[in-house]
């Protein structure tokens, strides 16, 4: 083989060698832009920390609101017929308010009847008193015999007890006669009726029922647990299902607990009930003081898989996801009772778009309004 063939030959590797060199510089040389180009923020975010509030302390119950008292109104008089009806479900009444009249005319007969007889008795009376009187003038004479003269006496005591018997049977014919009128006997609302026209009804039947003074309670059953923290007068607030929520103050406990359900009855009285029922369901908290702890805004505590988590921002910009306590909520707040304390830096809004270890971009608040910042106190 020539010398010049061989020579090319030795060299064919190294230039390979060479070529392969150059090629693997070039795509280290095109990598390096990029893998030197820095990390993008996945989200701008505003922090926030833990702040001291107030926490109003609350205990939640259930019950039905009904009527403070009700009254049943029934009749007194028996076997009258019923001539008219006053007043219906709804109305407000007043005590002594008529509410149904009884047909008065049998009573009325009776009554005249009876006061006939109560004439026909005076009349009676006025004759033995006079016998009753000569006699005894005559009796110092003998004039008489004592037995006539006790005769005399007698008639005059027997005619006197007709008469006091006869009146008393007026007394009882007037009485009769007032009963024909059904009567309210307090100020309140009609919540029942049962009296129909025409109707011959015994004494006893019921014909209202009155929701007295119009007023209603709110009956809460309350664990065992609470009822020592509940006393008279703690106010309360109740929302009827449906309706808006309704101030009342708690009037009394209940001396016993339901063995079954270990828990108490509370009654609250509702001195302006608004649009609540008797009979309505409802729901309510007592307020029984305040207790001081920090708070983030609800925006900035996450759920996930039935825990609460905050996003904590790290000197790096870094978000890490941390556990944390919850404990009461009051208007946009949310009570932190444990997992961080009030130097953190959290994400306050937006957190549910990140995950642990994303970057961000930090930019300052907005400064809270003072309403806001006072809403727990005021509660």
């Amino acid at each position: 083989m020539p010398a010049s063939h061989r020579l090319l030959f030795a060299a064919a590797p190294l230039a390979v060698a060479l070529a392969a060199l150059a090629i693997t510089v070039v795509v280290h040389a095109a990598d390096a832009p990029a893998a030197a180009a820095p990390a993008k923020p996945a989200l701008t975010v505003t922090v926030t920390s833990p702040q001291p509030a107030s926490v109003p302390l609350k205990i939640a119950a259930n019950g039905n609101i009904a009527a403070w008292q009700e009254a049943s109104i029934g009749t007194e008089a028996n076997g009258l017929r019923l001539a008219e009806v006053r007043v219906n479900v709804g109305d407000v009444v007043k005590r002594g308010q008529a509410l149904a009249t009884f047909a008065p005319d049998t009573i009325a007969a009776e009554l005249a009847q009876t006061r006939a007889a109560v004439a026909e008795a005076e009349a009676t009376l006025a004759e033995a008193g006079a016998n009753a009187q000569r006699a005894r003038e005559l009796q110092a004479t003998g004039a008489l015999s004592a037995q006539q003269i006790n005769q005399y006496l007698t008639a005059e005591r027997t005619a006197q007890a007709r008469l006091e018997a006869q009146r008393a049977a007026a007394k009882t014919q007037q009485l009769r006669l007032a009963q024909t009128q059904v009567l309210a006997p307090d100020n309140g609302v009609i919540s029942a009726r049962s009296a129909t026209v025409g109707a011959v009804l015994p004494a006893g039947q019921e014909l209202f029922r009155l929701i007295r003074g119009g007023r209603l309670e709110w009956r809460a059953e309350v664990a065992a647990a609470d009822l020592a923290q509940l006393k008279p007068g703690v106010a309360a607030t109740v929302t009827p299902a449906g309706g808006t929520a309704i101030a009342g103050r708690l009037r009394m406990v209940a001396p016993t607990v339901d063995a079954a359900t270990r828990n108490g009855i509370v009654y609250v009285d509702l001195p302006q009930p608004g649009a609540a029922r008797a009979g309505m369901f409802a729901r309510g908290e007592f307020e029984i003081g305040q207790a001081q702890g920090l708070s983030l805004p609800q925006g900035a505590v996450l759920l996930r898989d039935g825990f609460s988590y905050v996003l904590r921002v790290g000197p790096d910009s870094k978000v890490q996801q941390v556990k944390v306590s919850t404990g009461r909520r009051w208007a946009d707040r949310v009570e932190i009772t444990g997992g961080v304390d009030r130097n953190a830096r959290v994400v306050a809004a937006g957190a549910g778009f990140l995950g642990d270890g994303d970057l961000v971009r930090v930019v300052d608040a907005a400064p809270a309004a003072p309403s806001a910042a006072s809403a727990p106190a005021a509660k």
